[in-house]
């Protein structure tokens, strides 16, 4: 896909799915993914809705299909160390007239979001420049902003129904009830097993996978992964190549997801409270354009959207709606 075929694009980016084509199911709507309730499977649809900051602030072109599909790629490569949500014949590739749709298995989710952290970047920089711990881990002074952890940190926040999810420490958590002992030592495992993963498949392609978030729930009982994997909404990537020399120059390190929007709002004191800036078309196309690039760099495939449009796509959801949930 070339970034003027995207540009064509920018008028119709797909808002979400309207409420008709879920056929009267019950429809949960995220700042992202709209998800589709059935009886015994979900349709998780992922919006071009783009959010910084825990707020909805545009839309982009065809960025719903890039999460979905680089999720389902990450599902596929990583089922052997735990399972995952995804239904069979239910990956984005596998639906037809939609790639921003992936059919998968209810499950009871875990209240909290598993953070892990490769480098010092991003909220555990800020956090660290004011003095403040990370998830309850005091680090030790004198670290460099991007420096690379010599383990990564796992560091959870409770999920919340408004406003920011709370960071709080893993032994904490277990003292509070949140999670039993022994279910989140099995998740601190995964986590880190999937970023250890994720870096070393990512790294083939001059990648650094920074940091990432998990979401995990459980299925008669058993740990599976759920929600996404690896995409550039859940993840900070860094190119390789330029990662040292940055450092020592102090400098931005070259990214591959949404930081650079979220600069962007800072630059203009947009931080998640109060009147958002307008976000004019060229920085939407620029931002988008970078999901496009995450997909290719990230997957080592190009980029070709399968939607047709949100009228097509809405009516292929609707049809996969009647035919696997209603």
């Amino acid at each position: 896909m070339t970034k003027e075929e995207l540009a064509a694009r920018l008028p119709g980016a797909f808002p979400g799915l309207p409420e008709e084509a879920a056929r009267g199911l019950p429809v949960y709507r995220g700042k992202v993914r709209d998800v589709v309730r059935g009886e015994k499977a979900l349709l998780l649809v992922a919006s071009d809705r783009l959010s910084a900051f825990d707020r909805v602030l545009s839309l982009l072109p065809c960025k719903g299909e890039v999460l979905a599909r680089i999720s389902a790629w990450w599902f596929e490569r990583t089922a052997d160390i735990v399972p995952n949500h995804l239904l069979p014949g239910g990956s984005p590739r596998e639906l037809p007239g939609t790639g921003r749709a992936t059919l998968v298995r209810r499950a009871e989710m875990l209240p909290v979001e598993v953070v892990v952290r490769g480098y010092l970047a991003g909220s555990a920089w800020r956090d660290y420049a004011a003095g403040r711990p990370i998830s309850g881990i005091r680090l030790p002074e004198g670290l460099e902003r991007n420096e690379k952890f010599p383990v990564p940190l796992v560091t959870p926040s409770i999920k919340m129904q408004e406003g920011h999810d709370q960071p709080i420490s893993g032994a904490e958590l277990v003292e509070r009830g949140v999670v039993e002992a022994r279910l989140w030592a099995e998740v601190e495992k995964a986590a880190l097993a999937l970023f250890r993963r994720g870096q070393e498949l990512v790294a083939r392609n001059g990648l650094i996978l920074v940091d990432t978030k998990y979401e995990f729930g459980l299925v008669e009982g058993k740990l599976i992964l759920a929600d996404e994997i690896h995409s550039p909404d859940s993840s900070r990537y860094w190119y390789a190549e330029s990662y040292r020399r940055r450092l020592e120059a102090g400098e931005e390190q070259r990214e591959l997801d949404k930081e650079p929007f979220r600069r962007w709002l800072l630059e203009r004191g947009f931080a998640g409270e109060g009147e958002p800036p307008a976000i004019p078309d060229p920085v939407r196309l620029e931002t988008a354009w970078r999901y496009v690039q995450a997909y290719e760099a990230i997957t080592g495939e190009d980029f070709e959207p399968r939607g047709a449009g949100p009228q097509a796509e809405t009516a292929a959801l609707a049809r996969i709606i009647s035919e696997r949930l209603a």
